[in-house]
């Protein structure tokens, strides 16, 4: 008997702190596909990067009096989920990336040719 591997979900995550009532979406299915024995990464590029900086994902709040996105995140990462930041290149005159402070909950940086391989494939691509 062979056991079944998991599915594969990527999740582009594009919404920012300039869109809170989106911000939550892509954590939560992330959470809830977990749940569902999904093996899951979130990708964090565009305005959403900003979340991997600390003192942001803790001060945008998808509804008021809700919880921050800083506890999405974290709902995710206790079930599993992978948390991947887009990698900008270097800045004119760089030969490599400053060193950056991330949130604990990112787990690596991923490049535009990794999010292209995981694009082909993963059994399911959404972008929230």
């Amino acid at each position: 008997m062979t056991v079944a591997s998991p599915q594969r979900v990527l999740i582009l995550v594009t919404s920012g702190p300039s869109t809170p009532a989106r911000c939550a979406a892509p954590f939560h299915i992330a959470t809830l596909l977990a749940c569902m024995d999904a093996e899951v990464t979130l990708y964090l590029t565009g305005e959403a990067a900003d979340f991997a900086y600390p003192g942001v994902a803790e001060s945008v709040f998808p509804e008021a009096n809700g919880a921050s996105v800083l506890h999405f995140i974290r709902q995710a990462k206790q079930m599993g989920v992978r948390l991947l930041l887009c990698r900008k290149p270097p800045r004119l005159g760089q030969t490599h990336l400053e060193e950056q402070v991330l949130i604990d909950e990112v787990d690596d940086f991923g490049s535009g040719g990794e999010l292209a391989t995981m694009i082909l494939e993963y059994e399911k691509v959404l972008s929230l």
